[in-house]
């Protein structure tokens, strides 16, 4: 079994690991720092919050079918360093020329097109890895992928609602595009290989095909292929529940933890540190003894368990205002949380074609933002009329019911060993 250090010790994939952590430390400083404007321009406002949030949302649908056409089509790895240099351009505009502004508009179309440059960056990360790593490896790859984003939860969100509360936001827009830089210069010193060995016959039918196919027919190609594939359409429903959950309980529990801690971004950071911690704890753990384990039956358990832990943190944190216990549930919902995307992209990677991965990741970046938005507006026009808790509440019991009928059910389904 390959341990952790192994996998790190390839050196392209390294460069890949660690340039995501330094640019989703600083994507971790950008959203505290909207947080931190919206709440100086509307305090408490669940929509309001809701609405900005949906501009880094809409790309995903505008954009996110084309981008993973052009993912299998172009070098992946120039793709991201490229978006990521672009992302730092426009980042640097927020803090330079829009920051105060009355208006949001403008601050509203530069987060539209980062994250529309965003929709080619996330398919074309998730389909490197295959190509960087052993096919032994892939299960510890994804775990080590996945805390990229949790040691970006464990010390962007901490540090950058500190950072907001004392010296403002717009040092966070800053560092962002900083992290962006960075990023993008460790990702331009990958040495990809080439997934396979291509004689010039092949290569020159290649090209061919790529110039006779339009960028729709390929689009219905991935549709087609996403829709043949069982086991992909299974964790796609797996990833529209959990995703419509988080969206339902995002914005709801930002002002609930604004209004039971009674600060805008420090407690709130430090808070999802704590869950950040948990998630990275958690992924470490799956990576390591998970390879033995139904990942269909990981993703259900952990449905059941996560929706509990979010019941008993809603219920207590409401009549007991403490960070310390508000810290050590949110570090068990980490926990708990932690294996259902590893074990949901590590299907994705063993059922898909290579030349497919591009388009698949962009249809499932669809189907979870899709879930997201959905839910985070809804539940942003029933906080207006019904207590944060109880929604809350409602979410929890949702994640847990789905967990149970999964399980209950199982057999009926396609299990990966």
């Amino acid at each position: 079994m390959s341990k952790f250090t192994e996998v790190l010790k390839n050196r392209n994939f390294f460069l890949l690991w660690l340039g995501q952590i330094i640019s989703q430390l600083g994507d971790r400083l950008d959203q505290m720092a909207l947080i931190g404007l919206v709440n100086l321009r509307m305090p408490g406002s669940t929509l309001a919050i809701a609405k900005i949030l949906s501009f880094t949302i809409i790309p995903v649908f505008l954009i996110g079918p084309i981008a993973g056409v052009y993912v299998d089509r172009w070098n992946r790895r120039r793709m991201m360093y490229v978006c990521d240099f672009l992302r730092a351009v426009l980042v640097l505009t927020i803090p330079l020329f829009l920051f105060y502004r009355e208006s949001f508009i403008f601050i509203y179309l530069v987060i539209f097109v980062v994250f529309s440059i965003g929709r080619f960056f996330v398919p074309a990360k998730l389909s490197i890895v295959p190509d960087l790593v052993e096919k032994k490896d892939l299960l510890m790859a994804n775990s080590l992928v996945n805390t990229t984003g949790m040691i970006a939860a464990i010390l962007g969100f901490g540090i950058s609602g500190l950072i907001v509360e004392w010296l403002g936001a717009k040092s966070a827009f800053y560092l962002d595009a900083l992290s962006f830089l960075l990023s993008g210069f460790l990702i331009f010193f990958i040495a990809k290989k080439s997934t396979a060995s291509m004689n010039l016959k092949k290569v020159g039918r290649e090209i061919v095909e790529v110039i006779r196919k339009s960028v729709l027919q390929e689009i219905k190609e991935g549709v087609l292929y996403f829709i043949r594939k069982k086991d992909i359409r299974f964790t796609a429903g797996i990833i529209f529940v959990l995703w419509s959950a988080l969206g339902a309980v995002y914005v709801v529990l930002i002002v609930f933890v604004q209004q039971q801690l009674r600060s805008v971004t420090k407690d709130l950071g430090l808070l999802i540190m704590f869950l950040g911690t948990g998630l990275f704890i958690g992924s470490l753990i799956y990576g390591r003894f998970g390879q033995r384990l139904s990942h269909y039956k990981v993703i259900f358990s952990s449905l059941i368990l996560s929706g509990i832990m979010l019941i008993v943190f809603s219920i207590t944190i409401s009549r007991y205002h403490s960070f310390t216990i508000a810290a050590a549930l949110s570090l068990a919902l980490g926990l708990l949380v932690a294996p259902i995307m590893i074990a949901s992209n590590t299907i994705i990677h063993k059922v898909s074609d290579n030349e497919m991965m591009g388009k698949i990741f962009s249809s499932m970046e669809i189907v979870m933002h899709l879930g997201f938005l959905l839910f985070m507006f809804i539940s942003s026009i029933l906080a207006d009329k019904f207590s944060n808790v109880y929604i809350l509440v409602i979410v929890g019991c949702i994640f847990s019911v789905a967990g149970v009928i999964n399980l209950i059910y199982h057999r009926k389904f396609p299990w990966l060993d």
